[in-house]
């Protein structure tokens, strides 16, 4: 099931976005250089071991730029993959092979780079009710696939956007005048406006989140950059009232220990600031003139 910010009209206006920017007025090599009736198959070639991740809309942007391609899959979305496998293959019109190709392997690699990052870490916490988030470190124009690689990958997506969850964080708590006015202000504004939002607060050490506790009326309680004792004695004090998220430079070698803290959350945003793409190529093996 797809989260729901991955709306079919979502996905085409991203595609017809990146479509513009790379293709424009003409993809003049092609049209240049490949006879217009020419027929071709080509096949997508994975040259690293992992997790593959943009099947999916690999095969919607085949669609958009010509619809009468054809691709056969062989495999899907969150499949193990080894270098050597072929994914799938592509026939048809070879100039629309040509335009569409450098899209497909920029969303396929970028994303399988995330998704198999994402389940590699999804696996050192297994055992603990703690589930891998994401964050908005994200790629500016490209979020929609990203978020959609940690999905495929086995991670929770955190807020999509500013507008579909409150977080107050560090900055906004020290421009407001401190966490109690924050979430007040917050709170007035939410009834003003009509808007049903759920609220995340950060804190910073344990006497934040005595005072978040004393407050109350929020639905997360971020733990930034804490020690995993002190994360320990939060999640004590909290009690179950409020979801539980720790943040801040976690990584391979301490997530199983902050997982341990018995936190709902774990936000890593490496998984898509950081990620090194799986490398793929689309290679022709066959040719009609």
């Amino acid at each position: 099931m797809h989260p729901s910010y991955l709306t079919p009209q979502a996905i085409q206006a991203f595609i017809r976005s990146a479509l513009d920017e790379d293709i424009g007025g003409g993809d003049h090599s092609a049209c240049g250089a490949v006879p217009e009736k020419t027929i071709a198959k080509a096949r997508l070639l994975v040259k690293d071991d992992g997790i593959i991740a943009g099947l999916e809309v690999a095969g919607i942007i085949f669609k958009q730029v010509d619809p009468s391609l054809q691709m056969e899959l062989f495999k899907k979305d969150g499949d193990e993959i080894h270098k050597g496998d072929i994914a799938f293959v592509v026939q048809g019109p070879a100039r629309s092979i040509l335009s569409a190709e450098r899209l497909v392997l920029n969303c396929m690699q970028r994303m399988s780079g995330i998704a198999t990052h994402t389940r590699r870490l999804c696996r050192l916490i297994e055992g603990t009710k703690a589930r891998i988030m994401d964050t908005r470190k994200t790629t500016p124009n490209f979020r929609l696939m990203e978020k959609w690689a940690v999905h495929i990958g086995g991670g929770l997506n955190h807020r999509f956007a500013l507008y579909t969850m409150i977080m107050l964080k560090d900055n906004h708590i020290d421009m407001a005048g401190g966490i109690r006015t924050a979430i007040g202000n917050t709170k007035r504004y939410l009834q003003e406006t009509g808007k049903n939002l759920e609220i995340e607060v950060e804190t910073r050490n344990l006497e934040e989140v005595d005072e978040v506790i004393a407050v109350g009326g929020i639905d997360v309680i971020m733990l930034d950059n804490m020690e995993v004792e002190d994360m320990r004695t939060a999640v004590r004090r909290i009690q179950g009232k409020y979801k539980t998220e720790a943040s801040g430079g976690i990584t391979e070698a301490t997530i199983r220990k902050v997982a341990e803290c018995g936190v709902d959350y774990i936000s890593v945003g490496a998984l898509t600031h950081s990620v090194k793409s799986l490398d793929m190529s689309l290679k022709v093996v066959g040719v009609e003139k």
